[in-house]
């Protein structure tokens, strides 16, 4: 069964973690987060769950502005030629619809298909925001809470300069 938006923020919450969530019109891009979040705490993130050419599934967190160069990025995570995964890779494996990708729904991967990879730079940030399984909300968690919910779903991080 799917996890829902408040079935996440329980989970953050019985893990200790100090989150504040803000509730949005949808956003689909980094440009319509800009255009719409005010002044928002926090290091603003994209992630993007894609695939290898060996159906090697990897989710790849960032800071919104860092450019994702494919090529590059295969040989630093030591993947196959990478693309985009398809919004039914994106229902079945993360449950979340194209735009909510985030690393909170790992806590839907419960066969542990994706990797994950996170961007060395973001982690020296002291506040993140992520959509919490929706693109109608955003929710700021600090950098340790962060790591200690991705370890609780099962999945150890790699962590890699983007």
């Amino acid at each position: 069964m799917t996890a829902t938006p408040e079935d996440l923020l329980a989970r953050l919450e019985a893990l200790g973690a100090d989150i504040k969530t803000y509730h949005h019109p949808p956003v689909f891009t980094v440009e319509e987060s800009k255009a719409l979040r005010g002044d928002l705490p926090g290091t603003h993130c994209k992630c993007l769950l894609l695939k290898d050419k060996k159906n090697v599934l990897w989710l790849v967190v960032t800071t919104e502005d860092r450019r994702t160069d494919m090529k590059d990025l295969r040989h630093r995570i030591g993947a196959a030629t990478l693309s985009f995964a398809k919004p039914e890779v994106l229902r079945q494996t993360l449950g979340v619809e194209p735009g909510s990708v985030t690393p909170f729904a790992l806590i839907n991967d419960s066969e542990h298909r994706v990797n994950v990879v996170l961007d060395e730079d973001m982690l020296t940030r002291t506040l993140l925001n992520f959509h919490p399984l929706t693109n109608t909300a955003t929710t700021s968690i600090g950098t340790r809470h962060l790591l200690e919910f991705i370890e609780s779903c099962g999945h150890q991080p790699r962590i890699v300069g983007l």
